[in-house]
Formats: structure tokens, C-alpha cells, sequence
């Protein structure tokens, strides 16, 4: 059977005592007591959880006796029930005694289980703290070779930039290239590209290649959080330096140091804030919030962002001095679009993790998904290639991802000719014949690649009898979907490779 959480309420009211009980019943193994004495010799035989103590009662106050359980039994979450709601109570509560939760008279029962269930879990959290403390200190050669051991495998993956996938003739070569020739100086790189090219990947790369890849690699996205607590996310802070700030907290740069710490959209971070980023970068030190002392620090800075900052340099937008001191060396990380021959490796690269993460296992892609996939733009970069493959996955229903699965959006720009009938079809030039005919056109594809290139059901879905929808093929010059629906109507889909 399973145990039920201890609970020892405490109440000189032998009424409130048992409308608390008859509450908690249910969810808790309670115990009672109406005097301080009492409640003592339950906390001596018994394993108690949390105590639920009423303010006011003869012998001494609730305050008085969970200060003495703190001392005594420091484990068992203390909580505080009255019918008083004075402020001054609930600050001696808190300071004195270090009460989890104050609770005034009346209380709603399901608030009450609520804020019980809670002060429970904040129990076991705490004793898995301990445990968690105890393996640290028994078996730290273990830890530091667990440690080591994740190292040598982010080492390996980025080694000689292996982890950045590509083709062997992609114009990734080129900033491959540029990440061998920087990463062993201690230089400042910016690295700049449009969302979802892959910034991070190329700082990961400068820094397992670089002479600090046995240090701290640190991430923060500067236009995530408002410049208050970005300064305290890098800067540190000092208890007490703000409301919220119960204690001392070391800043990201700190954690960094020896290492290297990646600055993502360093383009958006405010004008008063450049100024103390800069400060930090010609100084080498830094000065938590909330502290008068500063403390020299030795980090590598590689800043990355979509915006262009030359033009925001010249627009006064950002500082000038900051930029030459982060853009010591700069890389730029081209869209997909640039490189679509590296997508049917991407694809293959993603789809493994995906598998991975989602617990779901395929033989892979069929020779035409590739195709299709290579045929689209990609706004979103590999981070929007990333979501259709998983996508697809979860879709999937066979052992091979095939076209179909693809959105129609994507679908929309193949085959190849897509480009060109898009140019046509959103350009000035060409009558609204023309026009509506190349939208016909690409529609017709769209469908049937999702159709698995069978015209019945593509007929059958765009409301054409076979022979229309045949006739709209020739008509549109579509021969290559004539011929590939006579092959998969005739031989079993190829899997990836057999000849």
C-alpha cells in the first residue's frame, strides 16, 4: 500500500482540530494535538512531514513553537493557521520560524489541501536534495568522469567543424573554412545571419576548436529578457540588490570564465545597456548588482544577430565602439535557400535526432521527398526545415517518410519549375489567363504529390473525372507526374539504398 504523507496539525480548539482532520483525512495520515506538549511527542516517535500550527494558543505562540521545531527537527515543512491577520505575525513567522506558508482563518478546504500538497512535495524535493548532496560528496571521481566524458563527445562531434552538416560542394565550406582559421585566437566573433541558419552551431564549433574547449560554453539570448534582468543574468547579483534577490547569484559571465560565452541577438539589446556591456569587454571585469566590488574575469565573447549593424551603427542604434569590439573577426551564416543541395543531408541528420527525441523509428525518406523538400525556399532556415521533418514523423504511418506527408505550402514549390511559375505568377507581366493557369498548375502538383501521384483520388479531391484531370496534365505540359504515376502504379516504392 502506498503511504500517505504525515501531517501533524496543532490547535488549542478541539472543534477547529476536527473540522481540519475530517478535511484532511482523506489525502494525509493526520495526527492531532490541542496542546504544545503534545504535538512534541508526536514529533519525537512519529516521521512528520509538515506541521499545520494555529498562531495564538496558551503555553506559547505558533511562531514560538515552529521556531523551536526548526531548531529541532529543521526537515519538516512549518506552516502557520490563525484567525488573526496581523502583518506583524506573518513577518516574525517568516523571519523566526522560516514558515513555508501563512494561512488565515477562513480557509477554504481545497485551497488548504491545495497549499498542503504543495508544502508535501517541497518535502520530498528536499530530501532528494540530500540524497542528491550525499551521492556528490561519495562518489565524486564518478561525477568528474561522467563530466568528461560528455565533454570528449561534444569535443569529438565539433572536431575539425564535423558537427556542421553539409555537402562536399556547399557554400558552408567557406565558413567551415573561416571557423578553422579563427577558433585557435582569442578573438572576439560575430557571427551574423538571418533566424535559423545556424549561429549557434558555428559559436559551438569556434569554441570545441578553440584553446578554452576544456571551459565553460555559455548561451544567453540577449532579446529574450528586458535589460534589468539581463544584467543580472550576466552581471550577477548581490542579496537584497532587488526585489526578488534572496541571494547571492553568480552572473553568466562569471560562470564563463576561462571559456566562452555566446551573446545571441546582441542586436537588440538596449542603448544603456551597450554602454555597460562595453565597459565589461575594454575592462575585463565585472561588478554584480547590488555589490561595490568588481571582479576580473577572462572570457571569450562570440555575439551573433539577424540585423545588419553596420547599418545600425550608422543609424545610431548601436554603438559604434561596441560593434569593433565584438566584430574583431566576423562569419556570416548564408540562408538554406543558398544551399539547397545540403537539405537531403540536413534531412537525414534531422530525422535521426527527431527519431531519437520522439521515440518513433523509420527507415527514412523515399527518393522523392528529398526533391520536394529541395524545391522550397525555407523562410525559417533549418530551424523551419526541423519542424516539417518532425511533422512528417509524427504523420508518418509506413517505414518510409514519403512526400505526401509534406505541408502543402512546401509541397506548392515543387517540382523544380515552381520558382519560375511563382516569378510568373506574382509579376507584373502575363494576362490573368496566364496567370490563374500557372496557380491551376501548381495547385494540380501539390495534390498530386500528396496523392501519392494517384489521379483517381486527385480527381477525385479537385472535383475532375480521370480523363479531365489527364487532359490538364498534357495540357500543362506535366509529363514527368504522368510517367512517375505509371511507375509507382506498376512497382512497389524503391527504398533508400537499393539499385
Amino acid at each position: 500500500m502506498e503511504t500517505l504523507p504525515t501531517i501533524l496539525v496543532i490547535d488549542d480548539e478541539p472543534r477547529s482540530v476536527e473540522a481540519l482532520e475530517r478535511i484532511l483525512e482523506e489525502e494525509f495520515d493526520v495526527f492531532t494535538a490541542t496542546t504544545v506538549s503534545q504535538a512534541r511527542q508526536i514529533l519525537e516517535r512519529e516521521w512528520v512531514q509538515v506541521v499545520l500550527c494555529d498562531q495564538r494558543m496558551p503555553e506559547m505562540s505558533g511562531v514560538e513553537f515552529l521556531a523551536q521545531v526548526r531548531e529541532e527537527w529543521p526537515e519538516v515543512i512549518r506552516m502557520i493557521i490563525s484567525g488573526y491577520a496581523d502583518s506583524g505575525d506573518i513577518i516574525d513567522s517568516i523571519n523566526e520560524s522560516g514558515i513555508y506558508q501563512y494561512i488565515s482563518k477562513p480557509w477554504h478546504p481545497e485551497d488548504l489541501l491545495l497549499k498542503l500538497r504543495n508544502a508535501v512535495d517541497m518535502f520530498n524535493l528536499q530530501r532528494q536534495n540530500e540524497q542528491l548532496a550525499i551521492e556528490l560528496r561519495v562518489k565524486p571521481s564518478t561525477l568528474a568522469r561522467a563530466i568528461e566524458d560528455k565533454r570528449r563527445v561534444l569535443q569529438s562531434r565539433f572536431a575539425d567543424v564535423q558537427g556542421i552538416v553539409r555537402s562536399a560542394d556547399s557554400c558552408l565550406n567557406a565558413v567551415c573554412e573561416k571557423i578553422r582559421t579563427v577558433a585557435p585566437y582569442d578573438v572576439n566573433v560575430l557571427i551574423t545571419g538571418e533566424s535559423g541558419t545556424g549561429k549557434e552551431l558555428c559559436a559551438r564549433a569556434l569554441h570545441y576548436n578553440s584553446l578554452r574547449r576544456d571551459h565553460p560554453f555559455v548561451v544567453e539570448n540577449c532579446g529574450a529578457i528586458p535589460d534589468d534582468l539581463l544584467e543580472s543574468e550576466l552581471f550577477g547579483h548581490k542579496r537584497g540588490a532587488f526585489t526578488g534577490a534572496v541571494e547571492d547569484r553568480v552572473g553568466l559571465l562569471e560562470r564563463a570564465n576561462g571559456g566562452t560565452i555566446f551573446l545571441d541577438e546582441i542586436g537588440e539589446i538596449s542603448p544603456a545597456f551597450q554602454v555597460k556591456l562595453l565597459r565589461v569587454l575594454q575592462e575585463g571585469e565585472i561588478r554584480p548588482v547590488g555589490s561595490s566590488t568588481r571582479r576580473k574575469i577572462d572570457v571569450r565573447v562570440i555575439a551573433a544577430t539577424n540585423r545588419n549593424l553596420e547599418e545600425e551603427v550608422r543609424a545610431g542604434r548601436f554603438r559604434q565602439d561596441l560593434y569593433y569590439r565584438i566584430a574583431t573577426f566576423t562569419i556570416e551564416m548564408p540562408p538554406l535557400r543558398e544551399h539547397p543541395q545540403d537539405i537531403p543531408l540536413l534531412a537525414d541528420h534531422i530525422l535521426a535526432e527527431a527519431m531519437e527525441q520522439l521515440g518513433k523509428q523509420v527507415k527514412g525518406f523515399t527518393d522523392e521527398a528529398p526533391s520536394c523538400l529541395q524545391a522550397y525556399h525555407w523562410p525559417g532556415n533549418v530551424r523551419e526545415l526541423q519542424n516539417e521533418i518532425k511533422r512528417m514523423l509524427v504523420l508518418g504511418r509506413d517505414d518510409w517518410l514519403g512526400a505526401e506527408l509534406i505541408s502543402p505550402h512546401v509541397l506548392r514549390a515543387t517540382p523544380e519549375e515552381a520558382a519560375s511559375d511563382m516569378a510568373l505568377l506574382t509579376s507584373m507581366q502575363g494576362t490573368l489567363k496566364e496567370r490563374i493557369e500557372c496557380l491551376e498548375a501548381m495547385i494540380l502538383k501539390e495534390t498530386l504529390i500528396r496523392h501519392r501521384w494517384n489521379k483517381t483520388r486527385a480527381a477525385q479531391e479537385l472535383g475532375l473525372s480521370r480523363v479531365g484531370l489527364r487532359s490538364k496534365l498534357e495540357r500543362y505540359g506535366l509529363q514527368k507526374v504522368e510517367q512517375l504515376d505509371a511507375v509507382t502504379e506498376q512497382t512497389p516504392r524503391k527504398e533508400a539504398g537499393e539499385p
